[in-house]
């Protein structure tokens, strides 16, 4: 048995500790989710995957990090479903389905990017892992239209776009983890430097 103050090499390599480990796959998953009601909200059908991708594999090891995305998207897909009224056809859900794999595609190559990079909390270490995680996310999107259509979507100027809006998420959830993590609200241990 590992001693509380020891951490697997997986766990080292995660460069968001807002809380201890312990509690990071609830906290994550409560982050995402309240993310993803609000994205659902505003934005629709331009839910920021990307961006919680890259929270959760910088915030988790891969397996519980593809677990809270995928969670995130059936919040995503249940609040369009049922409070934003999507149509129940299958084109719709045949969407939601390619959005789900995508944003587990994007959660894996943010991961793979992660732990490769050097270790620590730096803003390019992030902004890494959110280039790789959006063209994953976006590249399974494009695979998609063949067989579901909306190519149109694909424009220089959306895609742009959407990988900018992706960007103030990633800004603005990496502040909100920085901002639980200075108050340590769940006891939070300091690690020895």
């Amino acid at each position: 048995m590992m001693p509380a103050e020891m951490h697997s090499p997986e766990i080292d390599r995660c460069r968001l500790h807002p809380v201890a480990q312990r509690l990071a796959p609830l906290f994550c998953f409560a982050l995402l989710t309240a993310a993803c009601a609000l994205a659902s909200f505003a934005l629709a059908c331009a839910t920021p995957f990307a961006a919680f991708a890259v929270v959760a594999a910088a915030m988790l090891p891969l397996r519980p990090a593809l677990l809270v995305v995928a969670g995130a998207w059936l919040v995503n897909q249940g609040i369009g479903f049922g409070a934003l009224h999507y149509p129940i056809d299958s084109s719709t859900i045949a969407w939601g389905l390619v959005i789900g794999a995508a944003a587990l595609l994007a959660t894996a190559a943010a991961s793979a990017v992660l732990r490769r990079l050097p270790q620590g909390r730096t803003p390019l270490m992030l902004a890494i892992a959110l280039i790789a995680a959006y063209a994953a996310y976006e590249l399974a999107l494009l695979a998609a239209t063949p067989f579901l259509g909306g190519e149109g979507a694909f424009t220089a100027a959306i895609v742009t776009r959407l990988g900018f809006l992706s960007a103030v998420w990633l800004a603005g959830l990496v502040a909100g983890c920085e901002i639980v993590r200075l108050l340590a609200p769940f006891g939070r241990k300091v690690r020895n430097a």
